[in-house]
């Protein structure tokens, strides 16, 4: 199925989840300095495992950068 990822188009699995999803960016596996908000609503770190995404989703995964 399709989603919108960070504005762009992304296929991903049928049965994807939050979780899945920030895994394949690579992120922080735990989650750690990394947010999610999907339709614009955050989705806590504990729900991201139960969280599925329906086609058309809109995603936005950010990550916190160190630095000065």
């Amino acid at each position: 199925m399709m989603i919108w990822l960070n504005g762009s188009e992304h296929e991903v699995p049928a049965d994807a989840t939050v979780a899945g999803v920030v895994a394949s960016l690579q992120a922080n596996a735990d989650g750690r300095g990394v947010a999610v908000a999907v339709a614009g609503e955050v989705v806590p770190r504990a729900d991201w495992l139960r969280t599925r995404l329906v086609e058309g989703a809109k995603v936005e995964v950010v990550s916190a950068v160190q630095g000065g």
